[in-house]
């Protein structure tokens, strides 16, 4: 298997993995505030990836000191994109979430490839803009209309290219979990301190009924599923993993209507087509 079809067998297991992020991030939410479940989340993240290093003994890749400034920005970048996500997912929905987050697609196209120049062939763009364009049908059904949550979420996918291109520089240096392991860590101080200022702390029943979604978030959305994300961006380009990204809110769309009672409109449903058409040409091999 070549390294660009296995890193979009990657995407694909990532996007059904984090489409559920948001549902259980809404589920914990009826018992805990946000910075305080973002906190908690990358605790059991950090745990998660601790053991890791310590299991596949990789704890000498730190000794690699010319790494750490893409390790630091990492860490800066994914730390505010997902304060932004957790606090803005308190204000809006699970799909609107999902579909605004996929909207990253857009700033990593302006970013990479209109300013970087980052090589993409026709078909793949043209995929892309397909999947764009439906997401942004499923978000805007009727009107173009953002709420405080929406905004905040939209701020996130303006950050997330940054963030996914240090990704990509610390995976010369550093494994993925690795980077994943130092970013939580450095990250949980700080989020236990903003939490503490900011929100009442949540009581000994509201952590436990809370508990079993972080648990969810914690070790298989931001643990298990970044692993393939990091993995991903290394073996293909950071565009064309973003556009393949759109199959995330595809699934979450799905997940909301079952789990949360969420009813797509007709107008939404119709939109699926252009994503799915754009997830298969994004997938195909230049020639």
């Amino acid at each position: 298997m070549s390294n660009a079809r296995k890193g979009e067998w990657y995407m694909l297991i990532l996007a059904l993995l984090e489409s559920w992020f948001p549902i259980v991030l809404i589920f914990a939410y009826r018992s805990i505030e946000p910075i305080f479940a973002y906190s908690i989340t990358v605790s059991f993240a950090a745990l998660f990836f601790i053991v890791v290093v310590i299991y596949k003994k990789s704890y000498h890749e730190y000794r690699n000191v010319e790494g750490y400034r893409d390790l630091l920005l990492t860490a800066f970048y994914i730390t505010l994109l997902f304060l932004l996500v957790f606090t803005g997912l308190k204000f809006t929905t699970a799909s609107n979430m999902a579909v605004i987050l996929f909207l990253q697609l857009f700033f990593a196209f302006l970013y990479f490839n209109v300013i970087g120049k980052e090589p993409i062939d026709r078909t793949h763009l043209i995929g892309a803009a397909l999947m764009g364009g439906g997401a942004v049908v499923i978000l805007f059904p009727k009107e173009l209309h953002f709420n405080i949550g929406d905004l905040m979420i939209l701020a996130a996918a303006m950050i997330a290219p940054f963030a996914n291109y240090y990704q990509k520089r610390s995976r010369e240096y550093f494994s993925s979990h690795n980077i994943l392991a130092f970013r939580y860590i450095v990250a949980i101080p700080l989020l236990f301190f903003l939490a503490y200022l900011f929100e009442p702390i949540p009581s000994t029943q509201a952590l436990s009924l809370a508990l079993p979604y972080l648990l969810v978030s914690g070790f298989l959305v931001m643990g298990l599923a970044k692993i393939f994300w990091i993995e991903a961006i290394y073996l293909i380009s950071i565009t064309k993993a973003s556009a393949m990204a759109a199959l995330t809110p595809l699934m979450t769309i799905f997940f909301a209507y079952l789990f949360l009672d969420e009813v797509p409109t007709l107008v939404q449903l119709i939109a699926i087509v252009p994503i799915i058409l754009g997830g298969y040409m994004i997938t195909r091999p230049i020639t």
